[in-house]
């Protein structure tokens, strides 16, 4: 075979190996893309039970704030989650900031009733104070919802939720929410907005993170100086 017969064969085959390895990338694209097209496919909204509304419409007089976010009279468009997600929180362990609360117990936050009704609601003294919920086992949360109180048009200050690994709150915490925009609470401000409590609660997108603990802040609200909890829901995945 001369020379050029055997360029020409080099050629075609490096021209080969390169139509092969675009295929085998192009495989291998096609195959991630469809993972993750079969995840997007699993996700469903969630399963939320809402409580009777205790009051119709939105309040008259919006206080004048960039840090309030302006009540909205549609239904809040569903959360997607994986497909099994699940509240997490329902029945588990319940630790205050305020070993004794002026009205209700611990237990109230987590036991399912989100009516609204002073026999449903825990209150805890003023100043900052905190509702903590043990999972009992790690959880991936997708979403955390809270009642404070809504049986009027008002806005707790000083929300702020994270998760951690410890009960201490020392070990891989993060923070899903923080509306505390002056810092007041002494842990950091946040870019989140304040917002009157309703019937719907408040969703919070958790991203996915992991932990055990979960913790929820308040320093009162536009009503009480009380700090007040009807429900907190953990929506996630258990962690084998």
């Amino acid at each position: 075979m001369n020379m050029k017969h055997m360029d020409k064969l080099t050629s075609w085959s490096k021209r080969a190996g390169r139509v092969w390895v675009a295929g085998v990338v192009l495989a291998v694209v096609v195959g991630r893309l469809g993972g993750f097209t079969a995840m997007a496919a699993e996700q469903a909204p969630l399963d939320i039970k809402l409580p009777i509304p205790a009051f119709m419409g939105t309040p008259t007089d919006i206080p004048e704030s960039e840090h309030i976010e302006k009540p909205s009279d549609k239904p809040r468009p569903p959360f997607m989650a994986p497909k099994g997600t699940r509240n997490l929180a329902l029945g588990k362990k319940v630790t205050l900031s305020d070993s004794n609360p002026i009205n209700g117990a611990a237990e109230l936050v987590t036991d399912g009733n989100k009516e609204a009704g002073d026999e449903n609601v825990l209150e805890m003294r003023r100043r900052l104070q905190w509702a903590q919920i043990d999972l009992e086992k790690p959880g991936q949360i997708y979403a955390v919802l809270i009642w404070h109180a809504h049986d009027t048009p008002q806005i707790a200050h000083d929300v702020i939720v994270q998760v951690a690994d410890d009960p201490d709150f020392t070990q891989n915490v993060q923070t899903i929410y923080n509306n505390d925009y002056d810092n007041s609470a002494g842990l950091g401000v946040g870019k989140d907005k304040e917002y009157f409590e309703s019937y719907e609660g408040r969703l919070m997108d958790a991203k996915g993170v992991t932990g055990r603990y979960l913790r929820s802040y308040s320093q009162g609200s536009t009503y009480t100086a009380l700090n007040r909890y009807t429900e907190i829901e953990v929506y996630g995945l258990p962690v084998e």
